[in-house]
């Protein structure tokens, strides 16, 4: 397996009542950047609240990031700013798989995070975090001259929509 761009252990047993703050360093940054397909990340901080109830820790906390992303169409540099509500449940890593069993997930187990032993990271929870609120197709001010310039529609020009606009 390999090694997180950015990973910040942190032993169960120093948990409880706990306040962390996340922050990559430069170098981790430009990794995180690479990891995601950005320009760069120029920050990133997650405050996080922690408690543990026997081996299950709880995360609540703010991601604050400011990344610079390429348009989707036009590929300029578009700044963007993150602000996003964090929660975390870390959990003993299961033992006891059954191979093609299925297996029902409620809200809850979503958000869970497995570990081993009695670390885990809060900095690859907090990079998958962010890979999650970056917006994949995000588009800048000159996106639509990008399209016209290159032939291309809107995407509402192209949708399944689109041949009904003929019948106005």
């Amino acid at each position: 397996m390999n090694t997180p761009e950015f990973s910040r252990l942190l032993d169960i047993r120093q948990v409880e009542g706990k306040h962390a703050r996340v922050e990559p360093t430069e170098a981790e940054r430009a990794a995180l950047a690479e990891r995601f397909g950005l320009v760069r990340v120029e920050s990133l901080v997650a405050d996080l609240e922690l408690t543990r109830d026997d081996r299950t820790v709880e995360a609540r906390g703010r991601l604050r990031a400011e990344i610079v992303q390429s348009c989707a169409v036009s590929a300029e540099d578009l700044p963007v700013s993150i602000d996003e509500e964090l929660q975390f449940r870390f959990v003993p890593e299961a033992t006891a798989y059954v191979p093609d069993e299925e297996v029902e997930l409620d809200a809850l187990a979503c958000d869970e995070i497995e570990y081993t032993g009695t670390q885990l990271d809060l900095g690859e929870a907090v990079a998958q975090s962010l890979g999650l609120a970056i917006d994949p197709y995000l588009t800048g001010p000159n996106a639509d001259a990008a399209r016209q310039a290159a032939g291309i529609g809107t995407p509402e020009d192209n949708g399944p929509f689109a041949a009904l606009k003929g019948l106005k």
